[in-house]
């Protein structure tokens, strides 16, 4: 029953990644097209070589074969056979290399497509349904899982067609010799092109999900090891995590010798399933022949194509065991496409003007724990509210409510009097600017990280944010001034530096509500009192709320709100 359910899984993935190739639909159609006559060309240049040999054993035996007489090809001349093998010898090649290229450029262009679908989900996903998922996983998924489904548009889709095509024509043609004969090769193409893959491909299934997700949860243990490498130097811990990634190397090498063991296997009965019915072909048509159910010719030709018609199924046949891996990535891949977000955008033409905030009796839960649990809270506009309290309370919580990251569980949380989820999400973007405690910087340069807020901000702009965030001394003192590259994860700048950063940005970003994380907690008392008095002047046009757990901090604020943990530790 298991594995029934994982068959039907499987189809369905397949339909559903076959369900993307409907823009580019002609150019598939052309790829099976062009594979069809390519294999045909390649199985005729074994079946005209057989009728070559025929007619030069019938010319040795000085046996006269007249038209009408005998098969139309025995009567060809051996010029117009060669010519002929010749001709097919180059449409197989052209016809290969155009099939492959329709392939390729279907695979590439719907891999592109996939992309960006992919982003645009984790963009709708962000961060409520990400929070705490494992980013290793979520890197595998955006790159080997994503390029490993240009095995399946490239090297699936059309072998399938294609030797559902070609096989159509030879039961025709090898059946035109002895009914039997057709039936014979029919069981043969369907046995090794669809029933042995079927049954091997139900063993490796599960493997094949095993394999992808350990693969992710090796990426995510290599990421957290090369992040944490200073600390893993410091305490002396590189042994321990050595033989951690050496125990996971060695149980993913187990299931790939697993996968590669059941491919093994496949190949084996394949190939024995191709001897055996091609000695079936002949056995059967030697019995027709004495039965004078088939001519000389019939019994040779019937056997000769049978024998060099198998490359199609073949094929699809060698595609199970890879198929189960990239099945495996197609379903993760699906499944995050198909995820539904937490949080529903809103689309709203509507303009909201700010005239203040408010958290009425909010309620929020996160994995279970209660955060917050009837919660009020007023803030005015063009006023500076502090909120100070011990960690685990929900100050940052609260804070990622007012910016709709997640919805309140109970209650309300209003800007200007409505509720946030009825507000469009862009219009709610563009009013509030937020700054968390762990400000991310991308590799690009200090200008660009800072323009991130504003990308159409011109460099005046850019350096005015940047004063006002006490660190545009330091940007200048720079070789390369704001065209400095940070490094990747902003590993170049210190603490402090990469925080100023963040409040550049949300300076730059000039939003009429301003919330901060914690903004001065790696900087020291001058830049403090700088941002502070930034901060000061931006009050007249300006809401601010800021949480943190400096009395200096606070001392800007026009009311300070005490927060209560209400969480047990």
């Amino acid at each position: 029953m298991n594995t029934e359910q994982h068959r039907r899984k499987g189809l369905r993935i397949m339909g559903a990644l076959i369900g993307l190739v409907k823009p580019l639909l002609p150019v598939m159609i052309l790829a099976v097209v062009l594979g069809t006559i390519g294999y045909l060309c390649a199985i005729f240049l074994t079946v005209l070589a057989g009728y070559g040999l025929l007619r030069l054993a019938y010319m040795a035996l000085g046996i006269e074969l007249l038209p009408g007489q005998a098969d139309s090809f025995l009567t060809l001349e051996p010029g117009v056979l060669f010519a002929a093998l010749v001709i097919l010898a180059v449409l197989r090649g052209v016809l290969h290399y155009g099939e492959q290229y329709c392939n390729h450029f279907i695979a590439f262009k719907l891999l592109a497509l996939i992309r960006h679908k992919v982003f645009a989900a984790l963009r709708r996903l962000c961060p409520a349904k990400l929070e705490g998922r494992d980013k290793g996983n979520l890197i595998s998924m955006i790159t080997s899982d994503v390029e490993l489904l240009e095995v399946f548009y490239a090297h699936t889709i059309s072998p399938i067609a294609i030797a559902a095509a070609v096989s159509i024509i030879m039961v025709c043609f090898i059946g035109r010799f002895a009914w039997p004969a057709g039936l014979l090769a029919l069981a043969a193409y369907v046995t090794v092109g669809a029933i042995i893959p079927l049954v091997c491909g139900r063993r490796g299934a599960d493997k094949g999900m095993r394999y992808r997700s350990r693969f992710g949860d090796l990426n995510s243990f290599v990421l957290d090891s090369l992040r944490g490498l200073d600390e893993t130097i410091q305490y002396r811990c590189g042994e321990k995590r050595r033989q951690e990634m050496k125990r996971r190397s060695r149980d993913l090498s187990g299931l790939q010798q697993e996968l590669n063991c059941l491919e093994t296997f496949q190949r084996s009965v394949t190939n024995l399933a191709i001897l055996a019915f091609s000695f079936g072909m002949l056995f059967l048509m030697v019995l027709l022949h004495r039965q004078g159910l088939a001519d000389g010719t019939g019994m040779i030709i019937a056997t000769v194509a049978m024998m060099g018609s198998f490359g199609p199924v073949t094929a699809l046949a060698n595609l199970s065991n890879n198929l189960n891996q990239t099945l495996a990535s197609g379903e993760r891949v699906l499944s995050l496409l198909e995820e539904e977000p937490q949080v529903e955008e809103i689309i709203c033409q509507e303009k909201t003007v700010f005239e203040g905030a408010s958290a009425e009796r909010i309620s929020f839960s996160y994995g279970g724990e209660e955060i917050l649990k009837d919660y009020c809270l007023e803030i005015p506009k063009d006023r500076i509210i502090g909120i100070h309290g011990s960690s685990g309370c929900g100050k940052s919580t609260l804070l990622k409510l007012l910016m709709r990251f997640w919805d309140v569980q109970g209650g309300s949380v209003k800007i200007s009097g409505c509720d946030v989820r009825q507000i469009g999400t862009r219009d709610l973007r563009e009013m509030e600017a937020f700054m968390t405690q762990e400000t991310h910087l991308f590799h690009d340069s200090i200008a660009a990280n800072i323009a991130i807020a504003k990308p159409e901000a011109s460099r005046e702009e850019i350096v005015e944010a940047a004063k006002k965030a006490s660190i545009h001394d330091f940007i200048e003192s720079l070789p390369d001034g704001y065209d400095t590259k940070v490094g990747e994860l902003g590993d170049t700048l210190s603490g402090g530096e990469k925080q100023r950063i963040g409040l550049a940005r949300a300076f730059l970003h000039d939003a009429p509500f301003v919330l901060l994380d914690e903004p001065t907690n790696n900087l020291d008392s001058l830049n403090e009192g700088i941002i502070l008095k930034s901060l000061q002047e931006e009050k007249a046009s300006h809401t601010v709320l800021i949480v943190s757990h400096r009395r200096s901090t606070l001392n800007l604020a026009d009311t300070v709100v005490e927060m209560e943990r209400r969480r047990e530790s």
